[in-house]
């Protein structure tokens, strides 16, 4: 029975089955918001569920030039580390997995399907991959710090309270205290956190104006050139199941409390939570900003997002 429960959580909730499904999902919104932002009618809510699917039926190609195996595994490996994070993270009060370093662990995780798109471009052997390949790099070196300090705060804020002051890297710890003491964006020396994150989702997510190692236009997918079929579809998953990820970490970082007890309607409402995050987070940006340079990128995320992180660390550090 043990093995079934945990089957069920890999395969259908709240790992592969539903964070695909919720992803796409929101991925769709994501484009039709953007598309009324632009006084467009935009595609169905759905189209990404269709596209999916479509790319799946066509023909897998690999490039005479490439590691075949290390081509056809990279998205397979990002995919895995997703479906793992999925089962991380609380959705108020219901997790699959629970540990006392699920922070660290996620963090890891997290960093595995840019390192997996990487091997996958450099296994392509295209030159326009290894120019997203390095861009990749540099998206890396941009988020991770702010990403790293915001953590950390929440992970010092929550760990004054419950844990004798002792840095807590603990998911349901800062669930609980949110329980007990409301949602972590209503305390003001972390709002400055809750904004930086916001700006680190896009560029994790790799949305406009932030999509350096794809851009399509400029470097033609960047890694993602030469692939076709079911890879290129299951890095296209990768991308939505990242935004569900991230917006429900999120939710479950600032928003989460007791929840309404009632396991359904909490999930429902992560969900909402997590929508309405994209709409805030990915697609006003996406619809009001155009797309940075690689250097601009750098400069703007060891500036803004590590600047306002670096304030609440300050804060919570002194007791605010």
């Amino acid at each position: 029975m043990v093995v079934l429960k945990y089957l069920f959580y890999v395969l259908v909730f709240p790992g592969l089955l539903f964070s695909s499904i919720v992803g796409l999902l929101l991925s769709g919104i994501d484009r039709k918001v953007v598309a009324r932002m632009q006084k467009r009618m935009g595609p169905p809510l759905i189209q990404p569920i269709y596209d999916f699917f479509k790319l799946l039926g066509k023909e897998t190609i690999v490039p005479r030039a490439a590691s075949r195996r290390t081509f056809l595994y990279a998205p397979v490996v990002g995919l895995l580390a997703l479906v793992t994070v999925a089962l991380f993270i609380p959705m108020f009060k219901f997790t699959a997995l629970s540990t006392v370093a699920d922070i660290i662990v996620i963090i890891y995780l997290l960093t595995i399907p840019a390192v997996a798109m990487i091997m996958g471009g450099a296994a392509s052997g295209s030159p326009y991959a290894g120019v997203g390949i390095s861009r990749e790099m540099v998206a890396i070196l941009s988020y991770e710090l702010p990403l790293v300090i915001v953590l950390l705060t929440i992970g010092k804020k929550v760990g004054m309270e419950l844990n004798n002051g002792i840095l807590t890297f603990s998911l349901s710890q800062i669930v609980e205290y949110q329980a007990q003491f409301g949602a972590l964006i209503t305390k003001w020396s972390l709002i400055p956190a809750a904004l930086a994150l916001l700006l680190v989702i896009p560029i994790k997510v790799g949305s406009v104006p932030f999509d350096i190692a794809e851009a399509e236009i400029e470097i033609c997918e960047g890694p993602l050139v030469e692939y076709s079929g079911a890879p290129l579809a299951v890095f296209k998953l990768n991308h939505a199941i990242k935004m569900f990820i991230m917006t429900s970490l999120f939710v479950t970082l600032f928003l989460s409390g007791k929840g309404t007890g009632i396991v359904i309607v909490d999930i429902i409402l992560q969900i909402i939570l997590s929508a309405i995050i994209v709409i805030i987070s990915i697609s006003t940006l996406k619809a009001i900003t155009a797309r940075l340079k690689v250097e601009q990128v750098l400069k703007f995320f060891w500036t803004y997002p590590t600047a306002l992180a670096v304030i609440s660390m300050i804060l919570v550090w002194f007791g605010f």
